[in-house]
């Protein structure tokens, strides 16, 4: 049984930063290309970051410079630091594979930046 548990979610000010982390079991990590997605109030789910088994990386324009995201293969785990956070990251935000799964999906966690 596969399962994607994200945790790290908060509420920061704008320009703080928070690290995600998505903790997975049952796929095999280490050849698994992933990504972090995140879904606003209103609009479609959105690939923000993604990461490659060989650690090959890609990020949305607007996270370009800002997000980083890694991966932990001996913790079967992947991270998404977020750094300058705005108000429009505001979001629930999730791992998957890349392309995803739809029967992957986790319950996410809650990122809302305001002042």
């Amino acid at each position: 049984q596969v399962q994607l548990v994200e945790s790290g979610g908060g509420l920061v000010q704008p320009g703080g930063s928070l690290r995600l982390s998505c903790a997975t079991s049952g796929i095999i990590f280490r050849i698994a290309p992933m990504g972090w997605y995140r879904q606003a109030p209103g609009k479609q789910r959105e690939l923000v970051a993604s990461i490659s088994m060989g650690g090959s990386t890609s990020y949305a324009d607007s996270v370009k410079g800002r997000f980083t995201i890694s991966r932990e293969n001996g913790k079967n785990t992947v991270y998404l630091q977020m750094n300058s956070l705005q108000p429009e990251d505001t979001a629930v935000y999730y791992c998957n594979l890349n392309p995803f799964r739809p029967a992957y999906w986790g319950q996410g966690t809650q990122v809302t930046v305001s002042s």
